[in-house]
């Protein structure tokens, strides 16, 4: 088990990612505007239908539009996109009106009205299985009225459509053309066709992605003529290439804003935002000793949440009473298992007839934070004789395990991870109902109350009713013993002095095309 926060391993790995920033500097010496922004995953997919992570969202809002689009700044809105005229005339209809002559790229034509049924309707198809269908569950059609114009119908009111959806991935267009012969559909890392203000100028897998400016854009012109994400996994060995020089915006490790609030980088400026995001510690509750609810209660026992946190964030971040945010609708007021309880934990283990403890790992990204709070957990869990070995992931690596199906998936016995997410709170529960289990359902928790009142929650108009509904499902999590709440914390980032950058209110997404020289 690693003993130290910055294992050998990341200590080797800084110098290849720092090279791998030093790589695009000569756009740089070139007259064109770029912008070098750190990608702290890898660019996995573009489908906006089975997008992974915020790397992946962060390039598909450049090279892909939708109807409208999430605003940047402070408050959480949208503004319109390819949309010249959008209304929701009713609870289950939302009529729309294109701008025409936008272009796709290799030769695809002009969007159309038709490109927006076939991308909605392909995400909401069950027998397309798409990782962000239940963005769309709710959807019946898209009718097409004329060339640029339609009509989104849906079966029944569905209330997170204007948060997280339209603005969000799950709204952006594709082309019917192009996308339709694609095998299964489907694609991932090579768009047939873009329409966005960027396009794709070249990928470099495990290092980088450089956009540029689409000629064929006919919106808003993005101010910068390139941009270069540059894949740097280690949050502080970002920090290490944003201070060599190589890169002009990155996030930063919670711990480390105490001392970049103290003493920032020369001509820099540090950017805290509240998180959406959720960190949590899980267990998968099928196989192994985990499969006995006895023995995961036992760890909600045990764990220290506070020391976890203290020695991960340095107090920054604050205990998390569920997976939504305290800005939201559906916040609890308080964790049901309050403080550490060793002694019942050690009951519990003797009950379930392992008094005398088991072996087990705990899957973690492999970078600091996670590190840090793995061996702080693994520390608790020893006190009850749980021995604990922290196990570092890949990017990808996880969600690949989860949905292995040969079983792999029960070499993950403790986990932890955090998924960002979009302002409503179905995003934060949508991920654990029962049909999630093998894609992002990692604990493979299942419950039917559940999962019928995650359904009803996206419908119900009531905010006093869906708040109580959001707190009960939370409930749930937290009894099944599966989960362990531990922050949602904030997002730091750095920026240069010389650069305006365009944020989502939570500073997770990057909205290049808003980015301005400052």
């Amino acid at each position: 088990m690693p003993r130290n926060t910055l294992t050998r391993r990341t200590i080797l790995a800084a110098p290849a990612l720092i090279g791998a920033a030093i790589a695009p500097r000569e756009a740089a010496s070139q007259s064109i505007k770029v912008l070098k922004t750190r990608s702290l995953l890898d660019v996995a997919v573009l489908d906006p239908a089975n997008r992974i992570s915020v790397t992946d969202g962060d390039v598909m809002r450049a090279i892909f539009a939708g109807l409208v689009t999430q605003k940047s700044g402070d408050v959480w809105g949208w503004d319109k996109d390819l949309a010249v005229e959008i209304e929701q005339s009713d609870p289950t209809h939302i009529r729309f009106q294109l701008r025409p002559g936008v272009a796709w790229s290799n030769g695809f034509g002009e969007v159309m009205a038709d490109d927006v049924k076939f991308s909605y309707e392909r995400m909401a198809d069950p027998a397309f299985k798409a990782a962000y269908r239940t963005d769309w569950d709710f959807l019946d059609r898209v009718d097409v009225t004329g060339p640029h114009s339609g009509v989104i119908v849906l079966k029944r009111p569905f209330v997170p459509l204007w948060s997280s959806t339209l603005p969000a991935g799950s709204g952006l267009i594709l082309c019917r053309k192009a996308v339709e012969p694609l095998e299964g559909r489907k694609f991932t890392l090579d768009p047939p066709a873009t329409n966005g203000p960027y396009r794709i100028k070249k990928l470099d897998p495990r290092r980088s992605i450089t956009l540029e400016r689409n000629p064929l854009w006919t919106g808003k012109r993005p101010a910068y003529d390139e941009i270069q994400y540059i894949q740097i996994v280690d949050s502080n060995a970002a920090e290490i290439a944003y201070q060599a020089g190589e890169i002009d915006f990155t996030q930063v490790p919670l711990s480390n804003v105490p001392r970049l609030r103290k003493s920032p980088p020369p001509n820099s400026r540090l950017h805290v935002a509240p998180s959406l995001a959720y960190w949590w510690l899980g267990m998968q509750s099928e196989a192994g000793p985990f499969a006995d609810i006895r023995v995961r209660r036992a760890v909600q026992y045990a764990l220290d949440v506070e020391m976890i946190l203290d020695g991960t964030f340095l107090g920054v971040a604050e205990r998390a009473t569920g997976f939504i945010a305290p800005s939201l609708l559906g916040r609890r007021k308080a964790n049901k298992i309050v403080k550490p309880d060793p002694a019942r934990a050690r009951a519990l283990l003797a009950e379930a007839g392992l008094a005398r403890g088991f072996k087990t790992n705990i899957g973690v990204r492999n970078s600091t934070e996670f590190l840090s709070a793995a061996q702080i957990a693994a520390a608790s869990l020893a006190e009850i004789g749980i021995i604990a070995e922290v196990i570092p992931f890949d990017a990808g690596q996880q969600k690949a395990l989860a949905g292995d199906k040969n079983g792999r998936w029960k070499e993950m016995g403790i986990m932890i991870s955090r998924f960002t997410m979009q302002p409503d709170p179905s995003w934060a529960t949508a991920w654990f109902v029962s049909s999630q289990i093998g894609e992002w359902n990692f604990e493979r928790f299942s419950n039917a109350e559940f999962d019928r009142l995650h359904e009803e929650a996206k419908g119900e108009l009531d905010q006093a009713k869906r708040q109580a509904m959001y707190e009960r499902m939370q409930d749930i999590l937290e009894e099944s013993g599966s989960y362990v709440f531990l922050t949602n914390g904030a997002t730091a980032s750095l920026h240069r002095n010389s650069v305006k950058p365009a944020l989502s209110p939570d500073g997770q997404f990057q909205m290049w095309s808003d980015f301005a020289p400052a």
